[in-house]
Parts: C-alpha cells; structure tokens; sequence
C-alpha cells in the first residue's frame, strides 16, 4: 500500500545522485513525479515473493533489503543486497526473479510499473542511467562470484564490510579514505548465510580484525573504519581512492 506519511520531493532526496533519477532535468523529474509514491516496510517484512507480479519498480530510499532464492526442496540462498539508490524490479518482466526482503526498516521511491516502462520510452536519461546501473550490478555480481569462490573467510568479511561502507561514503559524498563509520545491516547468523560461512567463523573473524585494528566496534553492529586502504587490503582489493559506484 502507498505510504502517505511519507514524502519526499526530488529535489530534496538523499540518493538522487545516485538513483535512477540522477540524470533527469526539472521537466523529467516533474513527470516521475506525477507516477511515484513511497512505501514503508518494517525489518523482516516481505517486500515481494519471487513469482509475483510486480506493480511496481522502485529505489531504496533508506534501509537494506535482502535478495533470496528458495530452491524446490525449500533451502534458501540469500543472493544479493540491496543498499540506498539501489532499483527494485525489471521493466519489461512481468514477475519478481527473487524474494525481496527488508533486513532493517525500509523506506522505496516507487513508480507505477507500466507508466515507467512508457516513460523510458520517451526519456532517454532515465533509459541511460538505468543501463548504466544493471551494469554496475553485473560487475557487483562477477566480483561477488570471485568473494564466494576464492577468497578467505577473513577476506569475506572484510570485503562485506568495505561494500557497505564505501556506499555509504558514496551516498553522503564522502571521501573513501575518510575515516568511516557504518552500522552494519545484518546479524552475524546473516552475514554467514550471505557469505556461505558458518556463525562461529563470521565471530571470529570480526574479532581479528578488530584486535588486529582494522575496524573497531561499538557493540555488534557499529563499525568504525580508521583506514579503507587497509581493509580494502585485508578483503584482498586494490583501493583507487574513490567512491564505491
């Protein structure tokens, strides 16, 4: 259902930057505008279930949501993330391809399916960013293949970490080598599902690196990130200094 509690004008929305909208002039905006509506999910709400049909497409305006694949004997596999300025849906596919959850409470910019679809058509920076985001997805996939496949637990870890802070340093334009402060969105009996590790390993391994003095914690989930140069090297990546795209 359309949350009327919340609203948010274009020109005002914290991911603009970055969304799907980034590339709109004044006259764009005003007709995506005229399509969208915002909803509110609370953490642990179902999104939509892998087969529905989508009414909608939409951005994650705030929260974090998770992409899960169910296989017919009922094992789940969490997929994929979805951080802030991430899209929701395919224009042109009729079904959702995956479960979409939401990890914290969530807050989506969306927009009725079939008048985007029709929008696209006749604005091409909404087509041209929209593109350019599905790359950045792709490229986020095959490293995310490379994570499962060949890197350590220890590199998992950190690699995780530095996806989330980098964005958020990309959302408020931060510099990356700023120091960073982020609230990690999972449970570490998530972080071990997403990153095919087990609970104990997942502890362990937050707690070397912590002792090791690359990250520090405030409790379970906040995160404080002294030197992205070295956690980057830690996850086993090379750092160009700029923000995560």
């Amino acid at each position: 259902m359309q949350d009327h509690s919340v609203h948010v004008q274009c020109s005002e929305c914290p991911i603009r930057h970055r969304a799907v909208c980034a590339r709109c002039e004044t006259d764009e905006l005003s007709q995506l505008e005229q399509i969208k509506y915002y909803r509110s999910f609370q953490a642990g709400q179902t999104v939509i279930w892998s087969g529905d049909r989508m009414e909608f497409v939409g951005s994650v305006v705030s929260g974090i949501a998770t992409l899960t694949q169910t296989m017919e004997d009922g094992r789940r596999q969490m997929v994929g993330l979805l951080l802030p300025s991430d899209f929701v849906g395919r224009p042109g596919r009729p079904v959702a391809a995956f479960d979409v959850t939401a990890t914290t409470d969530l807050v989506m910019c969306c927009f009725r399916k079939k008048p985007f679809e029709d929008l696209m058509t006749s604005t091409p920076h909404i087509a041209q960013r929209l593109l350019e985001m599905t790359l950045d997805e792709l490229d986020a996939a095959r490293e995310w293949m490379l994570l499962l496949g060949r890197k350590t637990a220890r590199e998992k870890i950190a690699s995780l970490i530095s996806i989330i802070a980098r964005r958020e340093a990309s959302l408020h334009m931060k510099r990356a080598k700023d120091m960073l402060s982020v609230d990690l969105p999972l449970t570490r009996e998530e972080m071990a599902d997403y990153l095919g590790l087990t609970l104990e390993t997942v502890s362990r391994q937050i707690s070397a690196l912590k002792k090791d003095g690359v990250i520090s914690l405030e409790g379970n989930r906040h995160v404080s990130i002294p030197d992205i140069d070295r956690l980057l090297e830690e996850a086993g990546d090379d750092s160009d200094g700029g923000m995560l795209v």
